[in-house]
């Protein structure tokens, strides 16, 4: 891609059923028949842990091909502290301009001004192959664990980007994905008829 032809910008209200929309298209019998990330987004506007800062979206030609959204939460360090973090996602890029670097593009911008508004760290879920791209590492390999895993377990969908140097120094816990995240699963589909009908489809890969 060319940088110079894209531009990312905070997300307005104008905004939201665009960057609904996109988000549906990007995550379409992605993960499961069908998708829940365009309702994730939609609910998490209206929490305290939505950071308003940090919800950008990408124009490309007057047009939004991409958006991200980060969250704050915390890590519960083993010696009793909790301490502050963020994690991010979804992150969207209209599926005719992914795997051309508009997603890395729009990503490392969100980390540099999460960076600058003191963000220690970054934890997330998902695929190295992508993230480590950016800088981010296995957990794990930090003593960093995710709840829902063995504390000795190499998770290699759990990472982690430090922000601010040796943040994680000395530090080890558990990090739980805040709450947020979690939908019901007609609240979903009542949501989801709001936007033009797609087939749902089982396909390999999908977690089921």
């Amino acid at each position: 891609m060319n940088k110079n032809d894209c531009k990312i910008r905070l997300e307005t209200p104008e905004d939201y059923y665009e960057t609904e929309t996109l988000t549906r298209n990007a995550f379409w019998n992605l993960y499961r028949p069908g998708c829940s990330e365009h309702y994730v987004l939609h609910s998490y506007r209206g929490r305290d842990d939505f950071v308003k800062e940090l919800d950008f979206v990408m124009e490309k030609d007057g047009r939004i091909i991409g958006h991200v959204m980060y969250v704050r939460t915390t890590l519960q360090a083993d010696d009793g502290r909790n301490i502050p973090i963020m994690t991010f996602g979804p992150i969207s890029i209209e599926p005719a301009y992914q795997r051309k670097g508009y997603g890395k593009a729009l990503l490392d911008y969100s980390l540099d001004k999460a960076k600058a508004l003191g963000t220690g760290a970054v934890c997330i879920e998902g695929d190295i192959g992508f993230y480590g791209k950016s800088g981010f590492v296995i957990a794990s390999t930090k003593g960093i664990n995710y709840y829902a895993e063995p504390r000795d377990a190499l998770v290699p969908y759990f990472l982690l980007k430090e922000l601010k140097d040796g943040f994680f120094d000395g530090v080890t816990g558990v990090y739980r994905t805040p709450a947020g995240y979690f939908v019901d699963g007609n609240e979903v589909e009542s949501f989801d008829s709001r936007f033009p009908a797609k087939e749902k489809k089982v396909l390999p890969g999908q977690l089921g």
